[in-house]
């Protein structure tokens, strides 16, 4: 996700609350404090490790390593709105040939934190690090649109041609084709500037030089991070990031269950603190018990779409009637109580591939059904596909370390309805990439996945998913879809530099990748954060269904 993302992220598994209120118009309890500056806010993470180099991050814009870094631009979020792209390090972008070149100006006056200004040729060196095979692990998406195929990063002294910077406040990106998306793109960790010259070493991310509010004032590996006021950060250059601690303090491999149960207790320091993970079913129902704890459940109202994968390359799967019985023979209701005991803790039954919250997005249901779905509607297509008495062997592998067990035998039981047999087969996480993510010639027909975009565009729902590119070698299209029309439209959609336009040949291609029923959407899933009642402004926006790290602070 990774985008990862990603992974260009995947950010699996969401899981929420009902409207406990927190995150409706008007928050409720503590959330909505206001906060003042000053004071310690301490965050407590499952992870044993931060990774504050962005040529290696996947990071949301709005969290952790937002605190660090600034990017070139930056993500504008608030309930109730849709996610703008604003400026921040510089202006959101112009281009005069139809998104094929993009022009950014820097503010004056930036400098990092160690008190050397910050100019255009740090952005550029930052972006190149990004390719260096050591430096790996970051989202990707700029890569191949700046041409860097064979490029191996700048640290044998060799430059992208394909990025100019003519004066230390203009850089200039020459694309390899055009790319509307590109000032959504010049928001991800690796457009972070990084001093010319600097960050070749493997442990950068342990004392990255800071441009953002905070610096990295103590790292303790699997322990602490603490981090401290950058003195050269100038708030009234930076529109994203209010900057009111004066201190953040990252308390590192915390088990999520003492995490919830700390914070229900708010004593102490934990009043001061918020939980980086989101909170269990189980945490979950132990926290509506408690009337101070749950006024301090902060819920998303949507989130990652959690989604059936069909290997579309597998007999019988290959056949698109096949495929569309799915759509018909899961149980959406049992799904949900699988995942989180109730509809609406789980999330809104869901019916497109762009997530809710997505500037463009159109709602829409091509194959409509009661909440527990169709079997016999399921069985009628199977028929007409040659298959009267069902399917039989069928695998859904699943990864050990997203927890899917209970959710996958609700899809397991609802296609045994309709006739549709199916194993299930846990593989460990390093396993199951290699075989949804890598291999060639995968042996699985079905698996489990979710999907948040690493950007608030359906660009970044779509193409990482459903483009043939995106198949095997570390991309993140399971259901093996490849259709040479749907491509087309793809980059069409890409190239187009005006969002109104852009989304609704978006909304348009989810309709068509969904008649070929490569996938079978679930449910938007829903995220619940909990944090100590000295915490104020602790929101999350309609996207990302993560709280904005970036507007947190203290209240008295």
């Amino acid at each position: 996700m990774s985008s990862k993302k990603l992974l260009a992220v995947v950010l699996v598994g969401a899981l929420g609350a009902a409207a406990c209120g927190a995150n409706d118009q008007k928050p409720s309890g503590d959330a909505a404090a206001k906060p003042d500056k000053g004071g310690t806010l301490r965050v407590l993470s499952e992870s044993r490790t931060l990774n504050f180099d962005p040529a290696k991050s996947q990071s949301l814009a709005i969290t952790t390593l937002g605190l660090v870094h600034r990017r070139l631009t930056g993500w504008q979020n608030a309930v109730g709105q849709p996610a703008k792209v604003v400026p921040d390090l510089g202006d959101t972008g112009k281009t005069t040939d139809g998104g094929r070149t993009w022009t950014f100006v820097l503010q004056d006056g930036l400098k990092f934190s160690d008190g050397t200004p910050i100019t255009s040729a740090d952005v550029k060196w930052g972006v190149e690090r990004s390719f260096a095979p050591a430096f790996g692990g970051g989202l990707g998406y700029h890569k191949d649109l700046l041409g860097g195929a064979d490029y191996k990063g700048p640290f044998e002294g060799k430059e992208l041609d394909s990025i100019e910077t003519p004066d230390p406040k203009t850089i200039t990106f020459k694309l390899t084709r055009p790319y509307g998306d590109w000032p959504w793109i010049a928001s991800t960790p690796a457009f972070a500037p990084v001093p010319k010259g600097k960050g070749a070493e493997p442990d950068y991310q342990e004392h990255a030089i800071a441009s953002g509010p905070y610096q990295i004032q103590t790292y303790t590996k699997g322990v602490e991070v603490k981090l401290s006021r950058n003195p050269n950060w100038d708030g009234s250059k930076d529109q994203v990031r209010a900057g009111l601690p004066d201190e953040v303090v990252f308390q590192l491999g915390q088990d999520a269950s003492v995490v919830s149960q700390r914070l229900a207790a708010d004593s102490g320091d934990d009043q001061f603190a918020f939980g980086a993970s989101f909170a269990s079913p189980a945490q979950l129902a132990q926290l509506q018990a408690n009337a101070s704890a749950k006024s301090r459940v902060v819920t998303s109202k949507s989130g990652a779409v959690a989604y059936v994968a069909l290997n579309t390359q597998k007999a019988p799967l290959n056949d698109v009637k096949v495929r569309q019985a799915f759509q018909y023979a899961v149980n959406r209701s049992a799904y949900q109580i699988a995942s989180a005991g109730t509809a609406a803790l789980a999330g809104d039954a869901a019916t497109t591939l762009i997530t809710q919250g997505i500037e463009g997005r159109e709602q829409f249901d091509l194959y409509p059904s009661k909440p527990e779905g169709d079997p016999d509607k399921a069985k009628a297509l199977l028929a007409e596909a040659g298959f009267p008495n069902g399917l039989e062997n069928l695998s859904l592998v699943l990864n050990k370390s997203n927890n899917q067990t209970e959710k996958a035998e609700a899809i397991q039981a609802a296609l045994a309805r309709a006739n549709i047999k199916v194993t299930l087969r846990t593989l460990e996480a390093d396993a199951f990439e290699t075989e949804t993510n890598l291999s060639e010639n995968p042996t699985y027909d079905l698996t489990l996945s979710s999907w948040q975009p690493d950007f608030p565009s359906a660009n970044a729902n779509i193409q990482p998913l459903f483009a043939t590119s995106e198949i095997g070698k570390g991309g993140y299209n399971i259901s093996r879809y490849s259709n040479p029309e749907v491509d087309k439209l793809i980059e069409e959609a890409q190239s187009t530099v005006d969002p109104a336009e852009a989304g609704k040949k978006w909304a348009a291609i989810d309709k068509r990748i969904l008649q070929d029923s490569p996938v079978v959407p679930l449910i938007y899933t829903r995220n619940s954060f909990i944090h100590g009642s000295k915490v104020g402004n602790f929101f999350i926006a309609d996207f990302p269904a993560y709280p904005n790290y970036l507007q947190v602070g203290i209240s008295k």
